[in-house]
């Protein structure tokens, strides 16, 4: 699909042009901040739009306008009638796949085939799976007797509520995937929302809410507040009418938003960094294992949680495999987003750039042996290409930090000693993803078992799907999203007891 454009059409020209506003109640109002936010289209280094932050007064009208609505028409609101609201959402996302798909490669820089992968097919898919679940919210009737109620005949029984109004902050590496994420499960759960997209990234978010507007949701439902973590996203997080905060970024972002959001005790889930593991045993299909592994680690340009960073292979097929995953590697066109055949698009900024650089020089400058990529193109655009590493140790800082950027790190291991490979594959502070690959069932399954993350897979990394639970272990994260799971964290369980007198029997 993304063969049929190799440019923004004008339909998208004149919408990065235009005054772009926050949505408060059901109404796009002017930001009451003269901050202001340039989104750069990290390709070209072309300031594409320009718009200013809300302020503290504009959370603070969205977060009553949330609570409004709770209390109001969408707390009313029968689940069918939401489970409506929420597949017209799903069939507008689809009609306006390409208008999305565009924002997300000017605006991120991901190829524009990624970007209709997404927004074409899983996130419209991802709001189908959660408007199924509107009408199934359920409680249990228990057969509980209180205590000093033992004459007594009892009806004990839970009902499954709302949350409240949830605060969501969201990152740059995939805003359309991760604004599904957050509103699909709180909505279908029956709460509000008060979103803040990443400031890189606000021109999708903007363009969501319109199909929000469009799908005929309530006033007061879903409100976008721009903004900067510093201001608006430590606002959500102190903020006392937010019940929730749902976060996914940076670990150190995440202790952040957890301190803000003690003072009140809201809850908070978090989705944070990861330094994935990518395991290959000797019998593991080589045809398949080296270009996933490959793909596993420069996917979205590396930018992402699940990212496959740690690859350890076994040490009898190590120099075989070293040479497929750098032809792998090598297939991994760098370019801009719209051009065709592009892979790989660049980080998200001169930042990132000189971040995931600074990585490459030091691991190098400590021993590790760089056996492709790593350089950085000439020109606009902040691009660096896809990079693989031999010879990596668990002390080094390759082998240890999230770098967000497309660098993989080898590592080997012996076929003998699995307790020593799973002591270096745990040996970090993330706990997210990773995966096994190999013919042995049983190996696959013992070593799944005790690998410390929040998903593994066995021949297959990432495999995220909308019934899948996704979350992270020690600093990755707390709770999980995706599936029941991923619902449970908007709902919260009261218990209601009720005496029917004394015990007749029977």
């Amino acid at each position: 699909m993304s063969g049929l454009i190799t440019e923004p059409t004008d339909d998208i020209r004149r919408f990065m042009a235009r005054d772009h506003r926050l949505f408060i109640d059901g109404l796009w109002v002017a930001p009451g901040s003269n901050r202001l936010i340039e989104v750069e289209n990290p390709s070209t280094e072309e300031v594409i739009a320009r718009l200013h932050s809300a302020s503290l007064a504009d959370l603070d009208r969205a977060v009553a306008a949330a609570r409004g609505a709770l209390d109001g028409p969408w707390g009313r609101m029968p689940p069918a009638a939401r489970a409506k609201l929420m597949y017209r959402l799903a069939g507008l996302m689809e009609a306006a796949a390409l208008d999305l798909g565009q924002l997300s490669t000017l605006e991120n820089g991901m190829p524009l085939w990624m970007s209709m992968d997404k927004l074409a097919a899983f996130c419209p898919e991802l709001v189908r799976y959660y408007a199924g679940w509107c009408t199934k919210v359920t409680g249990d009737t228990l057969p509980a007797v209180p205590l000093r109620g033992e004459g007594d005949d009892w009806l004990v029984y839970t009902l499954k509520q709302p949350v409240g109004v949830v605060g969501a902050i969201i990152p740059w590496n995939a805003p359309a995937s991760m604004i599904t994420l957050k509103a699909a499960p709180a909505l279908a759960a029956g709460c509000t929302m008060v979103l803040k997209p990443a400031e890189m990234t606000p021109l999708l978010a903007i363009r969501f809410t319109e199909l929000i507007e469009e799908a005929g949701f309530p006033a007061g439902v879903f409100n976008l507040v721009q903004g900067y973590g510093d201001d608006i996203g430590d606002g959500i997080a102190r903020h006392p009418g937010i019940d929730k905060v749902a976060f996914t970024g940076s670990t150190a972002v995440g202790k952040a938003i957890v301190r803000a959001a003690a003072d009140d005790l809201k809850r908070v889930s978090l989705e944070l960094g990861g330094k994935s593991p990518f395991i290959v045993c000797a019998d593991a299909d080589l045809d398949v294992a080296a270009p996933s592994a490959a793909a596993a680690c420069f996917f979205l340009s590396g930018q992402n949680c699940m990212a496959g960073t740690r690859l350890f292979v076994e040490e009898s097929i190590a120099e075989e495999f070293e040479e497929r995953l750098v032809a792998a590697a090598a297939t991994f066109t760098l370019g801009d987003g719209f051009a065709p055949g592009t892979m790989i698009g660049p980080v998200i900024s001169a930042k990132q750039l000189a971040r995931v650089k600074g990585f490459i020089d030091e691991a190098e400058s400590v021993g590790a042996r760089r056996i492709f990529g790593g350089n950085v193109p000439g020109g606009k655009g902040h691009f660096v290409e896809p990079t693989v590493f031999a010879d990596v140790t668990p002390d080094m800082r390759l082998a240890r930090e999230e770098v967000f950027g497309p660098v993989l790190a080898v590592q080997r291991f012996s076929q003998d000693n699995e307790r020593e490979l799973l002591a270096r594959v745990n040996g970090t502070t993330y706990g997210l993803s990773g995966s096994v690959w190999t013919r042995d069932i049983g190996r696959a399954l013992r070593l799944a078992k005790h690998v410390d993350s929040g998903q593994v897979g066995v021949n297959a990394h990432a495999a995220v799907s909308p019934e899948t639970p996704f979350g992270g272990n020690k600093q990755s994260g707390w709770g999980r999203e995706f599936g029941r799971e991923g619902l449970d964290a908007y709902l919260k369980t009261k218990a209601v007891s009720v005496n029917l007198g004394p015990h007749l029997g029977g």
